[in-house]
């Protein structure tokens, strides 16, 4: 990247000045992604040994015992990327946000294109909303090159940091709604109609896109401090590119040929109606996020030959989750092994009401998803304390999932972990962009702590 000036006017207001000594703290002080969960992973130790009775051998044992026990989650989670990484890039997706990216037409209109089409992939899909994203970027930056181009990573940032925990690829909504979910002889069912799609909810997520799309292009710098985009990065960022048959084989025939896509693809869509039409929106879980992408992603790629292109590619975005995941299971391994998680829950809830329960299970989940930023895998510490003080204090189940849903998405936009695939395709670290999420998250948490103080008393 290089610092340039330009012609057009730029934001020099208070807010901008913020973000700009922000970033610079944050690039100075910040490390990579890799280093930060290990420095939690230290400090999830502390906190245990200043709170439970495991020692420091006993912590190394949850440490180890915890190491592995994410295993399905991140295979999950990586496909959610990987099925996304293939959606995005397919040539109808893209040609449609390479369209959108023209509508930009001066930097500020560039961060607020991209905090919208970053929010709205997000309430679709998580993965598509990291990836979709990192191709809106690409596109954005090669037509307004004055645009900032961490504030634009960072306003990428915004789906999987602000919405993404409120939409249908919501992981612990989905997994409540599903018959035969853990917590199902004490809470039963929780339908989506009383989640993701309940008005209180879709009324936050409301507020919250049109102030993130109005408060983005604020932070914008000053043309003496604006940093845009190295055109050698654009260069090696390139569009992706269906393959070309260069040989006139029966295999080459095979693997261009849009009929195996049609076999599958009509095979998966056949598939979904039935299963749909027997279980609702109450069967839609991770496990069919997944399959109905990887079925749109083999539709929309048209051939084999594409498919596997771009399958490649995604891989290359997922390595990521695959080293640092397992470290992160290791934090969890502390946090529930020890009863760190017992402790913490105690401390909230002990002192909580009827009108601040949910406000409080949303900073509490906020808290611990910076330390285990891992939705479902959390849920299945925090949910029987959780639901059970809710119960006491009367507390509808559906209001207090919100409450958790929202609050593990709380700290997502400064949690370095999620960003590390769009981070990737950006060529960026987490603390260009760390400074400007700070200021953003500051906003985000007066707006959605005002919702959670409101809910009872609206009657959510």
């Amino acid at each position: 990247m290089s610092s340039q000036t330009h012609s057009q006017p730029e934001g020099n207001g208070i807010i901008a000045k913020m973000a700009t000594a922000t970033t610079r703290w944050s690039t100075r002080w910040v490390p990579d992604a890799y280093v930060l969960a290990i420095i939690l992973t230290v400090l999830a130790g502390i906190l245990a040994l200043a709170f439970t009775d495991h020692g420091p051998i006993q912590l190394i044992d949850d440490w180890g015992k915890g190491f592995w026990t994410l295993l399905s989650f991140a295979m999950q989670m990586s496909l959610i990327i990987f099925t996304g990484y293939i959606v995005a890039v397919a040539p109808p997706v893209a040609k449609v946000l390479n369209a959108m990216a023209a509508w930009a037409k001066t930097p500020k209109q560039a961060v607020a294109l991209m905090a919208f089409v970053s929010m709205g992939l997000g309430m679709f899909n998580w993965g598509l909303s990291i990836v979709g994203s990192a191709v809106f970027v690409r596109a954005v930056a090669k037509r307004v090159p004055g645009v900032d181009y961490r504030l634009l990573v960072a306003a990428a940032y915004l789906g999987l940091g602000t919405t993404w925990h409120a939409g249908l690829s919501a992981s612990s909504p989905l997994l409540v709604a599903t018959p035969g979910h853990f917590m199902e002889k004490t809470i039963g069912i929780i339908p989506v109609t009383d989640t993701i799609f309940s008005p209180f909810n879709l009324i936050v997520v409301a507020i919250v896109i049109i102030v993130m799309t109005i408060l983005a292009p604020m932070l914008h710098p000053d043309k003496a401090n604006t940093v845009t985009v190295d055109p050698a990065v654009l260069a090696e960022m390139q569009d992706f590119e269906k393959p070309v048959r260069k040989e006139k084989t029966p295999a080459t025939a095979m693997e261009f040929s849009p009929i195996m896509s049609v076999i599958i693809g009509l095979m998966g869509v056949i598939f979904l109606f039935l299963y749909f039409r027997v279980k609702g929106l109450n069967g839609l879980d991770i496990n069919m996020v997944n399959f109905i992408f990887l079925v749109l992603g083999i539709i929309l790629h048209g051939s084999p030959a594409s498919l596997l292109k771009a399958a490649e590619e995604a891989g290359t975005n997922i390595w990521g989750v695959v080293l640092q995941f397992p470290f992160y299971a290791g934090i969890f391994g502390i946090v529930q092994y020890s009863g760190l998680s017992d402790v913490i829950g105690d401390f909230f809830v002990s002192f909580a009401t009827q009108q601040t329960y949910p406000l409080i299970v949303f900073w509490y989940s906020g808290i611990l998803n910076y330390i285990v930023p891992s939705g479902g895998s959390k849920f299945a510490i925090e949910a029987p304390y959780i639901m059970s003080a809710a119960d006491q204090l009367g507390v509808t189940h559906s209001l207090t999932m919100i409450a958790y849903s929202w609050g593990d998405m709380f700290t997502d936009i400064i949690q370095p972990f999620w960003a590390i695939p769009l981070l990737g395709v950006a060529k960026l670290k987490f603390r260009d962009i760390m400074g400007y999420c700070v200021i953003i998250w500051l906003f985000y948490a007066v707006i959605t702590s005002i919702a959670f103080w409101l809910g009872p008393i609206l009657g959510a």
